[in-house]
């Protein structure tokens, strides 16, 4: 029993990162007034350039950063559109989601020969950053031995963001320029190039999501691989309503759910009906979400 909680606190922790990752660049996004719903086209192609440069160089480091600047440059693509050609938010962001997945594909075809799954040789892995003998500590040793350095950078960023968000000159710009555009204009701030770069935040961790999916224990890349994390993100920080801190928690919650999940299958469970288990949860915590908001406007 202790061998099996061991594993799923491990795997929860793995699973976490990328969706928080990805709900960190969300969040700041969100706090800029962009409702980000192309996380998952930015993780997708995160993942696949991390594989590439990986092969490339062999390092791990250049392909996580190959992976986040690739993720930036089309943050940054995309908030043009919506910044500077004034496209709907919702309909650019679901069109860039299809669009990254199909030129994803294609270059797999066409660069690579491959389809559905791509396997090149001397793609490194992410290592560890604490002993592997920790793993023998009760309970909490797996999951320690299990740290990379992209879980580490991620609740790094969950401690420091509340205080950057809500007491340095950048994120007070931002969430102006996000809340109350006028006023930030008024007051000589460049509302627009603020909301870019805090699209080209989210797109940056986002990349980083994506490498950590390729990198974290597969070494591969597939089409399937986000599997909707980069909407499980988006929910993460909504039902949080945008609080760091709360948005981990949520996602440490999807990320254990996602590790028990994979449990109930080898315990035979259908794997089908287990396998919904996470996105199930996303749709309960909405509406729970909504509830609430609902309720306080009508207490107003």
């Amino acid at each position: 029993m202790i061998a099996l909680v061991e594993q799923v606190l491990a795997s929860s922790i793995v699973l976490t990162t990328p969706i928080l990752l990805a709900a960190i660049g969300g969040l700041v996004n969100r706090q800029g007034g962009v409702v980000n719903i192309a996380l998952e086209a930015k993780m997708i192609a995160g993942a696949f350039v991390a594989v590439i440069a990986g092969a490339a160089t062999g390092s791990w480091l250049a392909a996580v950063l190959a992976a986040a600047f690739a993720g930036a440059a089309i943050g940054w693509l995309f908030s043009l559109t919506i910044t500077r050609a004034r496209a709907n938010m919702i309909i650019a962001g679901l069109g860039l989601n299809v669009l990254i997945a199909g030129l994803v594909g294609l270059t797999m075809s066409v660069a690579f020969d491959a389809s559905g799954t791509l396997r090149l040789d001397g793609v490194p892995l992410l290592p560890k950053v604490l002993p592997e003998a920790l793993a023998a500590v009760p309970l909490a040793g797996r999951a320690l031995a299990t740290l990379d350095p992209l879980t580490v950078f991620a609740w790094a960023t969950v401690a420091v963001l509340p205080f950057a968000l809500a007491n340095t000159r950048l994120g007070l710009r931002l969430r102006a320029a996000g809340n109350a555009a006028p006023v930030a204009r008024a007051t000589g701030l460049r509302d627009k190039s603020l909301i870019d770069l805090g699209t080209t935040f989210a797109g940056f961790y986002s990349g980083l999501a994506g490498a950590h999916l390729a990198l974290a224990s597969l070494g591969l890349f597939n089409e399937g691989l986000t599997a909707g994390r980069g909407f499980i993100a988006l929910a993460a920080f909504y039902f949080a309503r945008n609080h760091p801190v709360g948005t981990a928690l949520v996602c440490l919650l999807f990320g254990f759910l996602d590790a028990s999940q994979i449990r109930l299958q080898t315990a035979g469970l259908p794997p089908t009906l287990i396998g919904t288990l996470p996105y199930v949860m996303v749709i309960v915590g909405l509406v729970i979400t909504a509830l609430n908001t609902r309720r306080r406007r009508q207490a107003t």
